[in-house]
């Protein structure tokens, strides 16, 4: 059983307060919130954002690079030959292999062997490596130039 003082109990009668805590930033961009904050009249602070609401991305000495690269570059990007090409149908026909067969075992994707067939990819030599091995020909060096 507890046991009880004998003494007098005293009270503490302090007021306690409790105070709101400060609201957000995230709080403070709500619209409800500022539209509250406009009717009660309180002070809203209102930045304007440098370019806000244009649509500009780029400045104008950066469009005109556009012009300059392609001025000194040519447009066109060599594609495989037709040597090459041939080759690596030949081999992979003499090896019976599908095209997604060579793919998977070069880690490609299909469309990446069917560029190559077909003389629309920019040569590789990562890929052309990888080929080769797979293959056994030699497609990098003088065939295909």
């Amino acid at each position: 059983m507890p046991t009880r003082t004998t003494g007098a109990i005293a009270q503490d009668w302090e007021p306690v307060v409790l105070h709101k805590s400060k609201p957000k930033a995230q709080d403070l961009r709500n619209p409800k919130a500022v539209n509250q904050a406009l009717r009660t009249g309180a002070e809203v602070l209102t930045v304007k954002k440098f370019d806000a609401g244009s649509n500009k991305k780029t400045a104008g000495p950066v469009v005109y690079a556009r012009k300059l690269d392609e001025a000194a570059e040519p447009a066109a990007l060599e594609r495989v030959g037709g040597e090459v090409r041939h080759t690596i149908q030949k081999a992979r026909l003499d090896k019976k292999m599908s095209q997604a067969e060579l793919a998977k075992l070069i880690n490609e994707r299909v469309q990446v062997v069917q560029e190559y067939e077909n003389g629309k990819a920019v040569p590789n030599q990562v890929v052309l490596g990888k080929m080769e091995r797979v293959l056994g020909v030699k497609l990098r060096g003088k065939i295909g130039k």
